[in-house]
């Protein structure tokens, strides 16, 4: 089965199943809720982090863990979400080219 772009789908080696996929649908939903949750919540920490004095409680330690931790997520999302949106919009496009061409799905 054929990618676009010249890509090709590995040969099976294992045991699993043929029809063995994640739930895009799930994992795009996790990654559209969990996007967004994760930005304000960098955003959020940072704000306190600015404000935070040197005898605050948490210290600027554990603030700046939770900010760059909660930034990581947010990229680990927005890039699974960009990737789940792209395979699926090319699945889409592979599939519309077989209709057009009247081969079987």
């Amino acid at each position: 089965m054929s990618r676009g772009r010249g890509r090709h789908r590995l040969e099976r080696t294992g045991t699993e199943p043929i029809t063995a996929y994640s739930d895009i649908r799930l994992r795009i939903l996790l990654s559209a809720i969990f996007t967004p949750l994760f930005a304000a919540a960098t955003v959020a920490f940072a704000i306190w982090l600015g404000a935070s004095g040197p005898h605050s409680s948490p210290g600027r330690g554990p603030l700046i863990a939770l900010t760059v931790g909660c930034a990581v997520l947010t990229l680990a999302a927005a890039t699974d979400l960009t990737i789940l949106l792209r395979r699926r919009r090319e699945a889409r496009d592979e599939e519309q080219n077989e209709q057009d061409r009247g081969e079987a799905p």
